[in-house]
């Protein structure tokens, strides 16, 4: 992966980053010919700024939300930047006009699919600054708008690229969904101990089966109803399987059928 960092300065940033903001999406990327890769990697970056902006609890709530909502037009602007996250994810934040010279270099049709996914997925976010995850329905619409509208926005992409048809929206959704509740499972301590304020994901409707408190299962006094919760959770995640397998089977390019199976095979070792 290394070696394949473009000379360009922009774009020799945009896949340095990758390769430090993501945790096998760089891997799975070189899976891609050139063009539809580099319209990837850009599409990742820009999701994972928002997602940075979102994670970070130390902004207030009445400055993060019109970020969130207006981020879809900040990709435009080479100018813009907005330091917040920590690490990797802040030099991200504050070089952010690599990535935005880089996105205005993609054809328009990619830029097109890239700003429609921001668009949805700030406002979703925005929305769930604002709500708790208490229901099902809850849990499914915060998983659209962090992952399955990344599913549609690959497929988008794909489409664009003229190397597959556009898949329709619901497997799409579900490839995306599958992801994300693996990972919200996996994440479930990393995330209650957040400082300042522990970010609580796993919906009410199931936790509560078990105990009062989403924090209580963390001890050990409560460790079988813990793993019943958690069979609930693993039990929830797999419904989304059969779409899963209807969108790999539905793949024509061998080079983008690998690059979304992998992190699906990968997620099914997880759980």
């Amino acid at each position: 992966a290394e070696k394949q960092i473009p000379p360009h300065p922009h774009w020799g940033f945009c896949y340095t980053m990758l390769l430090k903001v993501s945790r096998s999406f760089a891997l799975v990327i070189q899976q891609l010919g050139t063009e539809l890769r580099d319209a990837v990697c850009i599409f990742y970056l820009v999701l994972r700024a928002l997602d940075t902006v979102e994670d970070d609890t130390s902004i207030a709530t009445e400055v993060k939300v019109p970020i969130l909502n207006d981020f879809h037009r900040h990709i435009y602007d080479q100018e813009w930047h907005f330091s917040c996250g920590t690490k990797d994810y802040k030099v991200l934040m504050d070089e952010f006009h690599h990535v935005s010279t880089a996105f205005l270099e993609l054809g328009r049709g990619y830029q097109e699919a890239i700003e429609d996914i921001t668009k949805r997925m700030g406002d979703g976010m925005a929305k769930f600054i604002l709500k708790e995850v208490e229901s099902l329905d809850d849990y499914d619409e915060y998983c659209h708008y962090v992952a399955g509208l990344v599913g549609l926005g690959l497929s988008k992409l794909f489409h664009a690229s003229g190397k597959e048809d556009l898949a329709p929206d619901d497997l799409s959704n579900s490839m995306g969904l599958f992801l994300q509740k693996t990972n919200i499972i996996r994440d479930y301590l990393e995330d209650i101990n957040e400082i300042p304020k522990s970010r609580m994901f796993w919906p009410r409707e199931i936790w509560s089966k078990y105990v009062s408190k989403l924090e209580d299962l963390k001890y050990e006094e409560n460790s079988v109803k813990a793993v019943q919760c958690l069979n609930d959770m693993v039990t929830n995640a797999l419904i989304h399987m059969d779409d899963c397998v209807k969108y790999l089977s539905a793949l024509r390019d061998p080079a983008i059928f690998r690059f979304c199976a992998i992190p699906q095979i990968m997620a099914i070792g997880t759980l």
